[in-house]
This record gives C-alpha cells, sequence and structure tokens, in this order.
C-alpha cells in the first residue's frame, strides 16, 4: 500500500534522528557543549515532522481506517500505539523545557536532556517497530486499494496543511546536515546498517 509505504519512510527519517539523538546524548555525558540551533531545529522535528505530521496521518486518518475494518482500539494495537504517542509528547514537552533551561546557561539541564533524550529514543524505537512489524501488517492485509488512495490524498492534504510546501525537504535537508555534524555521513542502526532516509521525495 502506498500510504502505508509513505509512514514506512518517515519511520526511516525519525530512526536517523533517533540516532543523532543518542550521539547528542552521548556528548552531553562527555561534557561536550551542543549546538543551541541544532537543538531548536531538533525540538522542531520532534514537534511538526514526528507528531503533527506523521502521528497526525496515523492518528486522524490511518488508526480510524483500521477501526472502521474491524480492529478494535481499546486493548488492541491501536489503543496501545497512542497511548505511546501520548507517552512521546510529554517527554518532549519536558525536553523542550530542558532544553530551554540549557539554552540560557542552565548547565545543570545538561543532565535532564540526556535523561527525556534517552527516554525518547527507547520508546520511539520499539514504538516503529511494532508498528512495521504488526499495525502495518494488519493495514496491508485489510485494506483495499480504494482506501489507499483516499489514505494518500489525505496524508498529502495534511502534509501541506501542518508543515507547509517545501518544509518536508528542509527537514530532509536538516536531517542530512545533523548525519554529518553527529554520525559522520551515515550512522548505523541496531542491525548493524547505515541508516538513510529516502523521503519518496
Amino acid at each position: 500500500m502506498d500510504a502505508i509505504n509513505d509512514l514506512k519512510k518517515e519511520h526511516e527519517g525519525i530512526r536517523l534522528m533517533l540516532q543523532v539523538l543518542q550521539a547528542v546524548s552521548r556528548k552531553l555525558g562527555r561534557g561536550e557543549r551542543i549546538n543551541a540551533q541544532h537543538l531548536g531545529g531538533i525540538m522542531e522535528f520532534l514537534s511538526i515532522f514526528v507528531d503533527k505530521c506523521h502521528h497526525g496521518k496515523e492518528e486522524e486518518f490511518l488508526f480510524p481506517a483500521l477501526e472502521a475494518s474491524g480492529i478494535p482500539r481499546e486493548g488492541g494495537p491501536i489503543g496501545a500505539m497512542l497511548a505511546e504517542h501520548d507517552q512521546g509528547r510529554r517527554i518532549v514537552s519536558e525536553l523542550r523545557d530542558a532544553v530551554k533551561s540549557y539554552n540560557s546557561g542552565d548547565k545543570s539541564a545538561a543532565d535532564s536532556i540526556k535523561s527525556r533524550i534517552d527516554a525518547y529514543v527507547e520508546l520511539l524505537t520499539q514504538h516503529i517497530e511494532k508498528e512495521n512489524t504488526v499495525l502495518f501488517v494488519m493495514a496491508d492485509a485489510r485494506l483495499d486499494t480504494a482506501k489507499d488512495s483516499e489514505l494518500v490524498k489525505a496524508f498529502e492534504r495534511l502534509e501541506n496543511e501542518r508543515i507547509g510546501a517545501g518544509k518536508h525537504e528542509e527537514f530532509h535537508e536538516f536531517l542530512h546536515e545533523l548525519d554529518h555534524e553527529y554520525l559522520g555521513w551515515g550512522g548505523v542502526d541496531g542491525n548493524g546498517k547505515h541508516a538513510t532516509w529516502n523521503s519518496g521525495e
């Protein structure tokens, strides 16, 4: 399904950001200073791309389509994914406060940033794996081509409304900048493979 492939491609971008976050955490653990502009851009990526765009597509369109196909919301994978989305939002909110303190000169905030990053990386790594191997498999099995086409159009509309024309490409370029700065052009994922983000644009 094209709609599911779109979400999977976004997962690759998020995974690359998670690797950048791990590198940032390690630097903070060594007492190194992190570029304030990079931190600001990372927070924008987490808030806009991950939450408003990616999670928005799932919560507003994919999950309701799966419910309509007979997959229960409560007590099933959809409810679990929604709970994890909320958990991620709480961590990002705490991370935003810690970054604000850090950029204001509070050196002790580095520990708070590191702990929030570590929690977020652990949550999202497991979350993406569950969506890719469970929820998206269900979607491929239950949703037909007509619903797929409907979802693709809805995703495009949401992306234009939430992040605006050209912003997706800006996020893509920013990720490449961070990849170069923190991972040396091509981070390595948990399977020893180099992470890339082919946005499909």
